[in-house]
């Protein structure tokens, strides 16, 4: 089993700061594909982001996330994923109408638990990269929920506690 593992969820529901804790704690941490397309796309002048060209953004979230895999190809301890191929996959259907498999292909690249931080409106922020509202993050938390479920990965919800003890849920659960 892939010890790739992905963290999503809703936008705003502390993904990175629990990334940040399973950093210090040694483990690998590969970054939000949106948030590194956003720079990318500020620092070229581009207009793939995602209140531009929604499509374009999420294709590129595609492209990296297929990067991202292929160079965790084989780790030996774990790697968390900020958001991945499903979630970009998820969006190109919303966007676009076009099926998952077409992005996803057949096998599961990830372990096969995946972990959802739920709504959190006590943190919840907005900020130059994160535009929409809370009930835009709400819908799309949805959306992972019921995708992530119907292709076979087994959706863990991470508890709303402090950091420690949501990266130690993590970490137990990876155990068991």
């Amino acid at each position: 089993m892939p010890k790739r593992v992905v963290i999503s969820g809703c936008s705003g529901g502390g993904k990175s700061t629990l990334l940040i804790e399973l950093s210090r704690l040694g483990y690998g941490v590969v970054e939000e594909p949106g948030r590194r397309i956003i720079a990318e796309e500020r620092e070229t002048g581009g207009d793939a982001f995602p209140w531009v060209d929604a499509e374009a953004f999420v294709r590129r979230a595609i492209e990296m996330s297929l990067r991202d895999i292929d160079e965790c190809s084989n780790p030996s301890q774990w790697v968390f994923f900020d958001r991945g191929l499903v979630d970009a996959a998820s969006a190109l259907y919303q966007i676009t109408g076009e099926p998952l498999s077409t992005s996803l292909g057949v096998e599961h690249l990830y372990h096969r638990k995946v972990f959802l931080t739920p709504p959190w409106p006590e943190i919840y922020v907005t900020d130059a990269d994160r535009r929409h509202q809370l009930s835009n993050a709400v819908e799309e938390y949805d959306r992972l929920l019921e995708v992530y479920s119907s292709i076979g990965y087994k959706v863990l919800i991470v508890p709303k506690t402090s950091v420690k003890t949501r990266a130690d849920f993590v970490l137990e659960q990876l155990a068991q």
